[in-house]
Order: structure tokens, then sequence, then C-alpha cells
């Protein structure tokens, strides 16, 4: 079964939002942009991408493997995708409530001020994505919540899996490049714009869920 062209606008919006939110990654990039500059911020980068490819292509082989175990059930992984949405949306009211400086970037999450080459930073860019599980959870949900339910060839999951990287990794850049004019919108605005991207994923959620009973009623 193809995968409905309906679906696409919730899916790339559930990406989007998903990438740019702060996380890790980003606020790893954009520490590092901070204080070491741009090349070096950059040469991390390519190390953050190559986490998020490993991450994505092991998500369709563990996607694949959940769409051959749930058989006719897959079409109820919506729901399970709809709810995570969910919860996501309401952690994040919760957090808006009481905001935080966008430039508290956890210790454990920035490279070493000491000079480093190219390999250091990369590895510690992948290390971060390798270990972030807000990106697997990106790759996981976006492949069985909306490909498995209308396609569950290896084929399909794989070109999704392909697309993924050019998600999380392209909405880092923009931290990466926007450096502190970003980190101070986020800490000045940092309810509002928690807000806003809660009640998007919350579409998102009512989106998928639509889309799986249309699914489990086709069945």
């Amino acid at each position: 079964m193809p995968i409905p062209g309906e679906i696409l606008p919730s899916f790339l919006w559930y990406c989007y939002l998903s990438a740019i939110t702060p996380g890790p990654a980003n606020l790893c990039s954009l520490s590092l942009a901070l204080r070491r500059g741009r090349k070096d911020a950059l040469c991390q980068w390519t190390g953050i991408f190559a986490g998020f490819f490993v991450v994505a292509i092991v998500s369709v082989f563990v996607a694949y493997g959940v769409g051959a175990a749930a058989g006719e059930r897959v079409g109820l992984l919506s729901f399970v995708g709809a709810a995570y949405l969910a919860w996501l949306s309401m952690r994040m009211v919760r957090q808006s409530l009481v905001p935080e400086d966008a430039a508290d970037v956890p210790a454990e999450a920035v490279p070493a001020q000491k000079p480093a080459g190219f390999m250091r930073y990369f590895l510690t860019g992948m290390f971060v994505q390798l270990t972030n599980v807000k990106v697997m959870l990106l790759c996981l949900t976006a492949l069985t919540s909306y490909v498995l339910p209308y396609n569950r060839s290896f084929g399909a999951l794989l070109a999704v899996g392909l697309f993924l990287p050019l998600t999380g990794p392209v909405a880092n850049l923009v931290w990466l490049f926007a450096g502190v004019g970003l980190q101070r919108f986020f800490a000045r605005h940092t309810r509002a714009v928690a807000l806003v991207m809660a009640a998007s994923i919350l579409l998102c959620a009512a989106s998928l869920a639509a889309s799986g009973v249309s699914v489990i009623l086709r069945g």
C-alpha cells in the first residue's frame, strides 16, 4: 500500500519540530560555536551527521522487524506514535511553566576546552548523537508511525531512513550558525516558543491518530 499524500505534511512538520527544538546535539553545537568558532563547530557537525545517519539506519532494521512481528496489528502503531507526541506536547507545556535559560548546556554535552583536531570534534559529535535518546525516538516514531501502517517493505523504510538525516543535522546547522542570536531569542521567549511547539506537536498527534483510524477501517 502506498503512503497516502495527506500524511506527508504531518510527517514533515513532525520532523521539523523534533529537529529544531533544543536537544543535546543542538545545544552542543551552539556552545562550541560560541566558544571555538564556526570552523571547529562544523568539524563537530560532521560527527553529528554521521551519528544521526547510523541511528537512522539502525532504526530502519528495528522498524522492519517490528513490522514483521506486528503483522496485521501494525496500524495500531499510529496510536502509539500519537500517544508519544501527545506526551511530548504536554512535557513541553510543563517545561514552559518553568522557563530555563537555553544557555545552560549540560556539562557532559560540552566538548573539551583545549585545542583539538578534526577527529576529536568528529568523535565528540558522533558520540553525542549515538547516545541521544531524542534522535532515537524521532527516527523510530517516524518509521513506525508514519511508514509501517501504510507500507511495510524494507525499501520504503530505507528511503525514509535515508531522508531522516537531512532533518535533524540540517536543523542543527541553524543552531550552529545562529549562535548568540538564537540563544538570546530562546532565552527571552522560552514560554511562547514552547507553547507554540507544543500545540503544533499536538496537532501532529491528532493527525496521526486520525490516520490510524483510517488504516484500521480500511483493513
